[in-house]
């Protein structure tokens, strides 16, 4: 039987906030535009964010979590699933983020897992086992957890225990900055595969998650009659 691990000196993940950036529900998911006309589009995001809000509601890891948009209606879907809503104040993704994270923060979150809502297979199961995986980081130091995106060079997913550890950099090539912030922080750096590395971003990621009969699926075909 392995020793119990000293939890004061392990990564803390008893209390992590999901951050769930969403600029807006009508401007999100543009370079589908050759794919699928303005209404498709919007209620195909509509469903990605309410399959999220229903995960991170269902999760039994996290604490808390918090929706950060611009968008009112946006704000009011939120609601609807017991989330909390931050209006955004400077533009940017990442500018999202570190938003979002002051309030986790305030709130007593011991990580956060930012959560984009075009994770197209995205359920609690799928979150709480991501956070469960990050529970096996080596005791002494901070923990960042990738789940990379399918093609190897973004990032789908990002837990950071504690929360500032490092600085979120989404963008291009993601995957790689995040792994170099945590190498300057001292922090341990793990990757995670499974569901939540597909994501909704381009034709072929909508193809490939129709093929996964994910939530992609039913909102583009019912969009299409």
């Amino acid at each position: 039987m392995e020793p119990e691990r000293d939890r004061d000196s392990a990564p803390d993940l008893s209390r992590p906030w999901a951050i769930v950036p969403l600029r807006g529900l009508e401007t999100a998911k543009t370079r589908l535009g050759g794919e699928l006309d303005a209404e498709e589009r919007l209620e195909l995001v509509v469903a990605m964010a309410v399959q999220t809000l229903e995960a991170t509601r269902g999760s039994s890891r996290l604490a808390g979590t918090l929706l950060v948009t611009a968008d009112p209606a946006a704000a009011r879907l939120a609601e609807r699933f017991g989330a909390r809503t931050l209006v955004q104040r400077i533009a940017g993704l990442n500018a999202a983020i570190r938003e979002g994270r002051a309030i986790a923060v305030r709130e007593g979150a011991t990580a956060i897992a930012v959560l984009p809502i075009d994770l197209a297979a995205v359920s609690a199961t799928a979150v709480d086992s991501l956070l469960s995986s990050a529970d096996r980081a080596p005791a002494g130091r901070p923990l960042v957890l990738v789940v990379p995106d399918r093609h190897g060079a973004g990032t789908n997913v990002l837990v950071v225990a504690p929360p500032t550890a490092i600085e979120p950099a989404f963008g291009t090539d993601s995957r790689e900055a995040h792994r170099a912030a945590a190498a300057a922080a001292g922090a341990t750096y793990l990757e995670a595969g499974g569901p939540l590395t597909l994501d909704v971003d381009t034709a072929d990621d909508l193809l490939a998650a129709e093929a996964g009969g994910a939530v992609a699926s039913s909102a583009a075909q019912d969009d299409r009659g």
